[in-house]
């Protein structure tokens, strides 16, 4: 079993790497974020109750913003190789979709994990998160993970289902941004009101972004083991949902 999740995982890995348009072009929005709002709202937004400024503040959300599209969107890849006959290949070998299925999804967080490193590696040359201990380093690469794997899972969940490529994004896009605008990646979500704080306490990707943040600045609002008790749960119902769904595709 472990070599066929393998054998796809190094692909997904290989084509990655082999497309540089893909690495830069998936760096534009997070870059954007973090250099435009982190600069240009650092010297007049305060957070209440910290010490940090807003760039501090947002590294995490950005981060977790970086991994949460990178996954979604690997998707896509399921639809691509439906369109060019090689998922077809690959469902009428003697394997099992559950196999398939890992593979892609590990393959998806993979990347993802590897572009959300580069921006925290890029966020260290800028003058944040340049105080954060190796411990905490740790802490944020396994909410990084949970995040990738999750929604990786997700979209393959989606894309399974789904024949046309622009239609994914579309939906995707629907779906998505809601989850990162509700997720306290940008905003401290303890100081909004009762009611919008129920709906970011119901939306998986907070407890991501809070537990990035607690790895990287030392604190959160939502404590960092719940944190993770959700994120892998979170991981879990995903991870099944797509299995589920892969197994159904049509060849």
């Amino acid at each position: 079993m472990m070599d066929i999740v393998y054998t796809i995982w190094l692909r997904n890995i290989k084509r990655y790497l082999r497309s540089k348009s893909r690495i830069v072009g998936s760096l534009g929005m997070p870059l954007f974020f973090l250099l435009v709002l982190g600069f240009g709202l650092n010297s007049i937004v305060e957070i209440h109750g910290s010490k940090q400024g807003y760039m501090d503040f947002i590294v995490p959300g950005i981060i977790a913003m970086t991994v949460m599209f990178t996954s979604v969107f690997s998707g896509i890849q399921v639809i691509w190789d439906k369109q060019f006959g090689f998922l077809k290949e690959t469902l009428v070998a003697p394997v099992s979709r559950l196999e398939i299925m890992l593979g892609q999804t590990l393959g998806g967080a993979t990347t993802a994990f590897i572009q959300g490193f580069i921006i925290l590696v890029i966020s260290i040359f800028i003058g944040s998160a340049h105080h954060t201990t190796i411990s905490g380093f740790l802490i944020a690469s396994v909410f990084m993970v949970l995040i990738g794997l999750s929604f990786t899972a997700f979209g393959i969940a989606i894309a399974s289902k789904m024949e046309d490529m622009h239609g994914f994004q579309l939906i995707m896009n629907f779906v998505i941004f809601p989850i990162f605008g509700l997720s306290g990646a940008l905003f401290p979500i303890d100081s909004l009101p009762r009611w919008l704080q129920s709906l970011t306490l119901v939306d998986p990707l907070t407890y991501g972004v809070e537990g990035i943040r607690y790895g990287l600045a030392g604190a959160s609002v939502i404590n960092p083991f719940m944190g993770f008790v959700v994120m892998a749960g979170f991981t879990l119902a995903t991870v099944a949902l797509g299995t589920i769904l892969f197994r159904k595709t049509g060849i």
